[in-house]
Formats: C-alpha cells, sequence, structure tokens
C-alpha cells in the first residue's frame, strides 16, 4: 500500500511540474472522448428507433377515400382478407382513430376536441405474417376500389437500418483514430515529463532501482489523465444530450410516438466505456513512451 500511495504521490507530484502539458492532454482526449460519446448517442437512439418501427413490419395501414360508400368498403375488407399471408383484418372508423391520436397526445389531447370536424379517414389495419406478405399487400391494396393510400413503414425501417449501421461503421472508424490520436498525445506528455527527470531518475537507476519502480508514476499520470478525461468527457455528453431532450421536449416527442433512451442510463454506459477507454490510453501511451524514451 506503501508503494502504491508512493506511485499516486509522485504522477500527481509531475502533473503538478507539468501542469500546462497534462491541462492540454485532458482537454484534448476529453474533447476526442465528446465526439465519441455523440456518435455513440446517435447510434443508440437511431437504432432503438428503427427496432421500435421494426415491430411495424407486419402492420399495414390502409386508408379509405371520404366517399366510398359502406358497400365499397366493406369489399375492400374482403379483398384484403383474401390476399395471401394476411392474418387480420381490423376495421378502424374515423372516431375511433381520432381517439387513438387523442391517447397517444396524452396532455395535448385537448387540442383535438374543439376541431370542426374529423380530419382523419376511416381504415383498416392489416396485420400480415411476415415481411414478405406485407409487401403484397403494399403493393395489391392500392390498386382495389375504394383504397384512398397505404402507410407502409418498409422504406422508413430500411432507411433508418441504414443510417445505424452507418453511424455504427463511422463510430468504430472514429474511435479507432480517437484512440490511436490520444495514445500519441498520452506518449508525447509522457515522454516531456521523462526528459525533465531524465537526471533524477538517472540517480535512482545507479542507486538500483527497478525498472517497474521507475515506469510506475509515469504510469499512474497516464492512468490518471485517462481517469480525468472520462469524467469530463462523460459529463459534457450527459449536459449536451440533456440539453438537446430539453429543447425537443417529452410532449414532442410523445407526438410523433418516439421515446429517447434516458440520459442518466446512457450516462452510467459511456462512463464505464470512456473510463475503459481511458484507463487503456493511459497505460499504452505510457508504457509505450517510458520503453522508446528511457530504455528501461
Amino acid at each position: 500500500m506503501s508503494r502504491f500511495g508512493y506511485n499516486i504521490k509522485q504522477a500527481f507530484s509531475q502533473m503538478g511540474r507539468n501542469k500546462g502539458m497534462y491541462f492540454t492532454s485532458i482537454l484534448a482526449i476529453s474533447a476526442m472522448m465528446l465526439i465519441l460519446g455523440l456518435f455513440f448517442v446517435s447510434f443508440v437512439n437511431v437504432n432503438m428507433f428503427a427496432r421500435s418501427i421494426g415491430k411495424d413490419y407486419n402492420v399495414i395501414q390502409i386508408y379509405m377515400k371520404d366517399s366510398n360508400t359502406k358497400e365499397v368498403t366493406d369489399k375492400v375488407g374482403v379483398s384484403l382478407n383474401k390476399i395471401k399471408g394476411v392474418e387480420k383484418v381490423e376495421y378502424v372508423t374515423k372516431d375511433q382513430a381520432l381517439d387513438t391520436l387523442k391517447e397517444r397526445w396524452g396532455d395535448n389531447g385537448y387540442l383535438l376536441e374543439n376541431l370542426p370536424e374529423n380530419p382523419l379517414p376511416d381504415s383498416y389495419t392489416v396485420y400480415v405474417s411476415d415481411k414478405d406478405a406485407a409487401n403484397r399487400v403494399a403493393e395489391s391494396a392500392p390498386a382495389i376500389e375504394g383504397v384512398d393510400d397505404v402507410v407502409y413503414y418498409r422504406n422508413t425501417i430500411e432507411k433508418l437500418s441504414q443510417l445505424s449501421h452507418f453511424i455504427e461503421i463511422g463510430s468504430l472508424i472514429a474511435m479507432g483514430f480517437l484512440i490511436i490520436v490520444s495514445i500519441i498525445i498520452v506518449a508525447n506528455t509522457i515522454k516531456l515529463t521523462v526528459f525533465n527527470r531524465e537526471k533524477e531518475i538517472g540517480i535512482m537507476k545507479y542507486l538500483g532501482a527497478t525498472n517497474w519502480f521507475v515506469k510506475a508514476p509515469f504510469i499512474w499520470g497516464g492512468v490518471i489523465v485517462g481517469v480525468l478525461s472520462s469524467v469530463i468527457a462523460t459529463g459534457l455528453t450527459y449536459l449536451i444530450y440533456s440539453k438537446l431532450t430539453g429543447i425537443i421536449g417529452s410532449d414532442v416527442l410523445r407526438i410523433l410516438s418516439v421515446s429517447l433512451v434516458p440520459a442518466e442510463q446512457l450516462t452510467n454506459v459511456l462512463l464505464i466505456m470512456f473510463l475503459s477507454i481511458g484507463i487503456g490510453i493511459g497505460v499504452i501511451g505510457s508504457a509505450i513512451s517510458i520503453r522508446r524514451f528511457l530504455n528501461v
């Protein structure tokens, strides 16, 4: 425990003597982690949104023309049931659709109370067995007499999946690049610190100090840089993400029927991820610098 205390004390001591370099390193690595954090929260939310909409792969909304007679509307239901892969067809009146919309809007539902007339059409909700059946319904339904529009989220889901994949690849590339740059920053910072203590280290080696005894304070200095950078980056990511969710507002998200991952939940994951990356950067950067420039 005394050896550990000595190493930590020496690490903070050398950080104090070279505070300008260490401060710059912490800021640079924090900025890089912040960029990575913003990539991460974007990926998580887009991926969650894609999965949420993906549940609607088996649901297609078929809207009726306002001019339809009951007979025409009933025939549409019969035609939809005949399409291969359709499991259930559910008729939804415009009044039922308006009640659902009011419920979805929550506290803002009162805004729909005084409409001069219900703008929503009657519709059928079609449940299918798989994606191929959904494609058949989406392609066949527009040709049925009395059908005004077909809402199917296939294109939206595919675009969101592509966006999620793009962000994932971009995050991995950014992570690799930022980690390499951060390791170089830490290595250069430690290198300059080593140069400043060159005589002191030479005396320690002459007196019989082991390689680890010489290396440990520098490695702990790199670890401290990584930990501080991780905490700062996590805090900044939390503040930015919370601010953005606050600007969007829960009411807007409810109306759009989407949700975002809570900032607190993301922060816990980010902190663990950043600490792992930060400590790894500190250890690797310090080890490279010491091995290369001290030959110990």
